[in-house]
């Protein structure tokens, strides 16, 4: 697997090469139910998937409108962090994405290079699992290839840190193993969990990548990490879904992002001024959020809290939800959380003391039917 590595997913080779397994002939999707429970008795999320959620017409309509409100919210942010990145490393740099959230994000970051700078950065997009780290085989396949280069890891937004807190110590073991100084700080577009030192904003708002699954993330799965699948030398895994490929809005996502970034410049300049005046030291400011969520509604563990937009999207999308909390019914970034909502029959209460826009929280094993 480490050698003749092959495109995967439906971005173009210049956008991203996955390290990844492909599984695609496997059949390893698992009712909700089903795997809410095995999740719950302790199975790893990553030794299976989610079967993939088939939008409606009317959601994905929602989704529409939510990029065209959002489109220059995320160019902005974009060009924010691809500043600070070019600010901080210099020009020799890899762009290294956590599949799959961070994949869109990473896409943008070297599109916005390559038109504002003329720099061609190559980009992989790896696995990392909370719990079980960062994917060594692929991350050491990059260090090998790009030895002098500088390693930048990106994602989507943080949550509660869980992904934050597995790279640092994800990198922390592979530097005293292979005698390494990658750095562990993670580039994201929204920071609501105040754990990143690299962001486009702190606020919680909606990157509509979150919205959907593959269709936005070339194509791709979750990443697997189960052993009757992946040998000892493997990449993480994971599937091609080339049965949605005429539901595929991959490319559509970053072309509408990147063909705004000329508009937004003096935009991208003004966040970048008030960055400098900003504390960015992570305060981890989320995690109280998330613990007087957990005293009120009396929840046995905080694993089964996950804050902001783009953890409650997924928690409708794969988990068996209980409750979503949000601070407001009527902020307009919510709309396709509360269609999902409204779909399942899942309760929405208005809450409003935590940091975050809003806050799925996951039925627990003994509620489950």
């Amino acid at each position: 697997m480490l050698t003749g590595i092959r495109q995967f997913g439906s971005y173009p080779a210049e956008d991203v090469i996955f390290l990844l397994k492909d599984l695609s002939s496997l059949s390893i999707e698992t009712d909700t139910g089903q795997r809410e429970r095995a999740i719950q008795s302790g199975t790893h999320y990553s030794e299976m998937l989610p079967v993939e959620y088939q939008p409606s017409q009317e959601y994905m309509e929602l989704y529409k409108t939510s990029l065209q409100q959002s489109k220059q919210k995320v160019a902005i942010a974009v060009g924010v962090v691809a500043e600070q990145i070019l600010q901080r490393r210099g020009e020799n740099l890899v762009l290294v994405s956590l599949a799959r959230a961070g994949t869109p994000v990473g896409v943008l970051i070297r599109r916005y290079l390559k038109q504002t700078y003329n720099l061609e950065l190559p980009h992989y997009s790896i696995s990392i699992l909370r719990g079980r780290g960062i994917d060594e085989n692929a991350l050491r396949y990059i260090y090998k290839k790009h030895q002098e280069s500088s390693i930048v890891f990106i994602d989507g937004w943080t949550g509660k840190g869980a992904i934050t807190k597995e790279l640092t110590k994800s990198i922390k073991v592979f530097n005293e193993k292979y005698n390494a100084t990658l750095s562990d700080e993670l580039a994201v577009l929204a920071d609501p969990g105040h754990c990143s030192t690299l962001y486009g904003t702190r606020e919680d708002f909606l990157i509509p990548s979150a919205c959907l699954n593959s269709t936005i993330s070339g194509l791709v799965s979750r990443t697997v990490m189960n052993p009757k699948w992946i040998d000892k030398g493997d990449f993480h895994g994971a599937k091609y879904y080339k049965e949605l490929e005429n539901q595929d809005v991959s490319l559509h996502y970053v072309d509408t992002i990147a063909s705004i970034f000329n508009e937004v410049t003096n935009k991208i300049t003004a966040r970048l001024n008030s960055i400098k005046e900003e504390d960015i030291t992570p305060t981890w400011e989320g995690m109280s959020s998330i613990h007087r969520i957990q005293d009120h509604f009396n929840i046995e563990t905080i694993n089964l809290i996950k804050p902001g937009i783009g953890e409650t999207t997924r928690v409708l999308l794969r988990r068996i939800p209980w409750k979503i909390l949000v601070q407001s019914k009527d902020n307009a970034q919510l709309d396709h959380i509360l269609y999902l909502a409204n779909e399942k029959g899942v309760p929405v209460e208005e809450y409003q003391q935590m940091s975050y826009t809003c806050c799925g929280i996951i039925q627990s094993l003994e509620k489950i039917e």
